[in-house]
């Protein structure tokens, strides 16, 4: 199928591993340019890379702290200078700390909105001005989890919360743009094979699995299919949607 996004650019923060490789990958296959956040392992980022330069397409790797708001709030303009333009902003970056209430600080609580909730605002902000001041369309998709609906019970309250967050600010994102042709979807997800939940699986599989009614784990480009599909020109009519990628976990 073709997805009618061949020679736009997107933005995938967390684009250096998991499911945010994935999506840079498969956007990469359907035709369009890669900027990719990362944090710490430039290499496991400049391998992305250039596996997507192998595709015939530009890809640059970022390094971004998307929990300092500052470097949060520049990356787009970063972007913009290198790429010339934006047409998909894919907010994937994530952390999935373990505390639960009666002993998180607040240091631990600000550190996982900052990164999962505060660097969305910012970024998408960034994005919407930058197509609103070139008046062109934009689409945008957030990651947010079941647990934005189902809470935790496992030590990942904050989690949980700046997951809800992320719906509550993308149907209202939505609602103020739609008129500009930028659409904002989230795609929650269940429990995906990923570094991130690599140990909490190692350690007790059968407690995940059980949850899930297909039985079983997907797979990043599962996901990333899923996401491409959103951020296409056949996804047009879609907007401040959250759109159930759990295997069954949430059946609404």
């Amino acid at each position: 199928m073709d997805l009618g996004i061949k020679g736009k650019t997107a933005i995938v923060t967390g684009g250096s591993r998991g499911v945010g490789r994935a999506i840079a990958h498969t956007l990469a296959e359907a035709g369009v340019d890669i900027a990719l956040t990362y944090q710490g392992n430039k290499d496991q980022a400049e391998t992305v890379v250039e596996g997507i330069r192998h595709l015939g397409r530009e890809a640059s790797a970022f390094q971004v702290d998307l929990a300092n708001t500052d470097e949060a709030n520049q990356l787009v303009d970063r972007v913009v200078q290198q790429f010339d333009t934006v047409d998909i902003l894919v907010n994937n970056a994530g952390v999935w700390p373990t505390s639960y209430v009666k002993e998180m600080s607040l240091a631990e609580w600000d550190a996982t909105l900052n990164v999962n909730l505060t660097s969305v605002f910012l970024t998408s902000q960034n994005f919407v001005n930058h197509c609103l001041e070139r008046e062109k369309r934009g689409k945008i998709v957030n990651i947010t989890s079941q647990a934005a609906f189902h809470g935790s019970t496992t030590g990942h309250a904050h989690y949980a919360a700046s997951k809800s967050g992320l719906v509550g600010f993308a149907i209202s994102l939505a609602r103020e743009h739609a008129k500009d042709g930028i659409n904002v979807n989230n795609l929650a997800l269940g429990i995906v094979q990923t570094d991130m939940i690599k140990e909490a699986l190692e350690k007790n599989q059968a407690y995940y699995v059980d949850r899930i009614p297909l039985g079983r784990v997907a797979e990043p480009k599962e996901i990333a299919e899923i996401a491409s599909f959103l951020v296409s020109e056949k996804a047009n009519y879609i907007t401040g949607a959250t759109l159930d990628v759990t295997g069954g976990m949430l059946m609404r």
